[in-house]
């Protein structure tokens, strides 16, 4: 194959952000010395949903995933020095992107920059949300109104900037096959569009399809997973062409960014995971014809908790060594013509559009999300019995577990966010709120409030509360006034699944225990705090279902105080919490604390992303028994629960 002129590498980004805009800042302004080419700012929870620091709900959850944004001044501070009008800015940012978006708009106006140079993404997504990450505010309707209000106002006023990410990313993390993530993308695309369409000129339409860019996963099967980016272009290149009539080629591009799979890094013997970063690395570059605009690569020990600017560095390092040390961008695409990668193509689209065909015969993804939320659970819980039957096989967990203990994670292996950044966080907030002309807050409050109860496009008064120093817990609280608040489905029934071949003896078990209780062991499964990551919460419940236990689950989002009164209601016998944010120590303190002053005395279960340390503090407040990425036998922890619930063995202590 003749060589060609050397590609420009694709853009070289890292997901980061913690603690305080000033300590995100510095690390930007590093990652930036290094090499890096784009921004990638990961915002904490409480800032994802629309919640100030001082709120109830963000207790624990300030700066822990991400940096926390309350207003302007942080915004300013997060970009001090890093010049907007020159930097390529991704924010993974859905429910309140129309106000983050507002903020960065207000910073760039004060650094002098041109609003329509601002080139950059917000992720904006919301059906993903419903489906898989669970920071949504709104419900579905008013939040893609929203998404179609950011892609508007962008299209007139920062036309280089990409109103959406159409982000298949958490879909994967949900279980998705690559079937079901090219389907429920692409519908999710499908609906935003047909939102926009009847806002715009028809002839400005086709540039606004030209802006919508996905963000997708790569795992591991990394051939699956190039032929799956291949088959992302050939479907989203006909559906531009047929659905929407978009005759421009460069209009109707596949333009995506990538993180490639966290999910699938291991705790166990972490060191394996820089191989499968690169692999997967390389599942969304080789293919000339679908190589990433944007590549950002997680950090070795992410499964351990919070990256290092070391991590990252090494993971950006890993990204520059393939660009420019070998000769990938020298060549045309290495697989065109190849019959194996056509063959598999052809029967991912085949099973794609029969997927997708469902999903329109629904009315669309909108109203598919009870459907899509359903397939996605069970496809979790096909994956994950695969890994505990040891079919599939993982390097280091269910094959070959047994190795050199790993230099790399001696010491201090992660980060820490100081528990005093929450503290500083809300004391600047309120000193915040006590500089500003509350006059001028309560009018671009009251016109923000007019222009979505009206229906009216909520981008211009956004900016305006920006400016005027409104937090983001006064805008979302505005969205939630006019639109209303909003539980997504769950996906795990009650009625157990077709799926208990090997669980009878659990099941035995469960009926001997719960014959001693004189009821049915019940077992409650909650998610208190803002984490929205709710696939393993949902399969320890289906599974315990399916074991022959009553579960109560109510899915993501539970307060402290109503997870202890569901425990009351509902009779449990044994509690689960499940927290992947890093908040679990004050989270679970709360829960103990309310249980005991309430009388609720139960056996607490607790998984997340534990270190040892606070595994061990865990266990030290009573906590019964503390489960990570490492357990991933769900029989064993269901055998835990029914031991926990057994009066007999209660007795006999």
């Amino acid at each position: 194959m003749a060589m060609t002129e050397r590609d420009k590498p694709w853009l070289f980004r890292t997901y980061a952000g913690h603690s305080t805009a000033a300590a995100s800042n510095a690390l930007y302004r590093g990652n930036l010395a290094k090499g890096q080419t784009g921004l990638s700012v990961a915002f904490d929870l409480p800032t994802q949903t629309g919640y100030d620091a001082d709120h109830p709900l963000a207790a624990g959850e300030v700066g822990k995933v991400g940096v926390p944004i309350s207003h302007l001044g942080d915004m300013r501070t997060l970009f001090d020095a890093i010049p907007l009008e020159r930097m390529n800015t991704s924010m993974t940012i859905n429910a309140t992107a129309p106000w983050l978006l507002a903020l960065y708009v207000a910073v760039a106006e004060e650094q002098g920059a041109e609003v329509a140079a601002l080139r950059g993404t917000v992720q904006n997504d919301l059906v993903k949300e419903y489906l898989s990450r669970g920071t949504y505010v709104l419900p579905p309707a008013p939040s893609v109104a929203l998404i179609g209000d950011v892609a508007e106002w962008c299209a007139d006023h920062a036309p280089k900037w990409n109103p959406m990410n159409v982000c298949s990313y958490h879909l994967q993390e949900a279980g998705a096959t690559p079937e079901q993530e090219l389907a429920y993308a692409l519908a999710t695309a499908q609906a935003v569009l047909d939102e926009l369409r009847p806002r715009v000129d028809p002839a400005d339409f086709p540039r606004m399809v030209g802006r919508i860019s996905f963000f997708v996963n790569a795992g591991i099967r990394f051939v699956a997973e190039m032929c799956k980016m291949r088959a992302f272009v050939d479907l989203w290149d006909e559906i531009c062409r047929e659905r929407y009539g978009v005759e421009d080629p460069k209009l109707r591009r596949f333009r995506y960014g990538v993180q490639v799979n966290s999910l699938g890094l291991t705790e166990q013997q972490p060191e394996n995971n820089a191989i499968r970063i690169v692999l997967e690395m390389l599942a969304v570059t080789l293919s000339k014809n679908a190589r990433a605009r944007a590549v950002q690569l997680p950090a070795w020990n992410e499964a351990l908790g919070l990256p290092r600017p070391w991590d990252q560095q090494w993971s950006l390092r890993m990204q520059q060594v393939l660009a420019y040390e070998t000769d990938l961008l020298e060549y045309g695409d290495l697989f065109d013509g190849s019959p194996v990668v056509e063959a598999k193509v052809e029967a991912l689209k085949a099973a794609a559009r029969d997927e997708l065909a469902t999903i329109e015969s629904m009315g669309g993804a909108v109203e598919a999300i009870p459907h899509m939320k359903a397939r996605l659970v069970e496809a979790n819980a096909d994956r994950l019995r695969g890994l505990e039957s040891g079919e599939t096989v993982v390097v280091g967990v269910n094959r070959w577990a047994e190795g050199e203990p790993s230099p790399l994670t001696e010491g201090q292996a992660i980060q820490v966010v100081d528990p005093s950044v929450e503290e500083a966080q809300v004391t600047r907030l309120r000193a915040w709120r006590d500089g500003r002309d509350p006059a001028a807050v309560a009018e671009a409050l009251g016109a923000l409030r007019a222009a979505a109860a009206a229906g009216e496009n909520v981008m211009p008064p956004s900016i305006e509360c920006a400016k005027a120093g409104v937090t983001t817990g006064e805008w979302a609280d505005v969205m939630r006034a006019v639109h209303g608040e909003y539980r997504g489905p769950t996906g795990v029934s009650e009625s157990p699944s077709n799926r208990v071949e090997g669980l009878d003896p659990l099941r035995e078990a469960v009926d001997a225990v719960s014959d001693r209780l004189g009821r049915r062991l019940t077992f409650l499964m909650g998610k208190p705090g803002l984490d929205g990551h709710s696939n393993g919460a949902e399969q320890i419940a289906g599974r315990a279902r399916d074991c022959g236990m009553r579960i109560a689950y109510a899915g993501i989002r539970c307060t402290p105080e109503a997870i202890v009164a569901a425990a009351r209601d509902e009779e449990a016998h044994v509690v689960g919490l499940s927290i992947l944010s890093g908040s679990h120590l004050p989270l679970v303190r709360d829960v103990l604390a309310r249980m005991r002053a309430e009388g609720v005395d139960l056996p607490v279960v607790v998984g997340g992303i534990i270190p040892e340390a606070d595994a061990a503090e865990l266990r030290a407040m009573g906590v019964a028994r503390v489960y990570t990425p490492k357990d991933f036998e769900m029989n064993a922890i269901m055998g835990d629960i029914v031991e926990l619930a057994d009066p007999g063995l209660i007795a006999a202590e």
